[in-house]
């Protein structure tokens, strides 16, 4: 894939996950645990802030960040205005880090272990993890706030 497909996918997707907070009824429906899960709607979209302003904003665009990744599960860490303003600035600074990047870059090896197997992980591989990673995420959290919200 070239570097403005991952722009493009990520761009579409990072919209996606904001409209689906902006559409959370309340504030309070956005932290809803519902029975047999383990995690809201906002504390997912917590650890996708984390995971990718900490994998692509700081990694490759070296934007300053501090990750709490337990923090993005067990706390409430932003208000659901907070969460789309960090989504606002995920759509900033995830296109101009992968504009940090060239095609040779891609092949290169990542500087750490994401994905947690046993092989060499290139550019070109931690970035499609963390688009699937944001899509599935993004995924439930549209159903978690379509339940709280009782539209299904």
């Amino acid at each position: 894939m070239e570097l403005q497909e991952y722009i493009i996918l990520y761009k579409r997707d990072l919209n996606r996950l904001k409209k689906e907070i902006s559409a959370y009824a309340t504030e309070e429906l956005l932290w809803v645990k519902l029975p047999g899960t383990i995690n809201s709607g906002g504390n997912i979209c917590q650890h996708l802030i984390g995971n990718l302003r900490t994998y692509i904003g700081l990694q490759i665009g070296g934007f300053s960040y501090i990750r709490d990744r337990e923090a993005e599960f067990d706390l409430r860490l932003f208000t659901k205005e907070q969460l789309l303003l960090e989504i606002d600035f995920l759509l900033e600074i995830i296109p101009e880090s992968i504009l940090k990047m060239n095609e040779k870059m891609m092949s290169d090896e990542y500087p750490h272990d994401v994905v947690e197997i046993n092989s060499q992980q290139s550019y070109a591989f931690i970035l499609t993890h963390l688009y699937q990673h944001l899509a599935w995420h993004t995924g439930q959290i549209n159903y978690h706030r379509r339940i709280v919200n009782h539209e299904i």
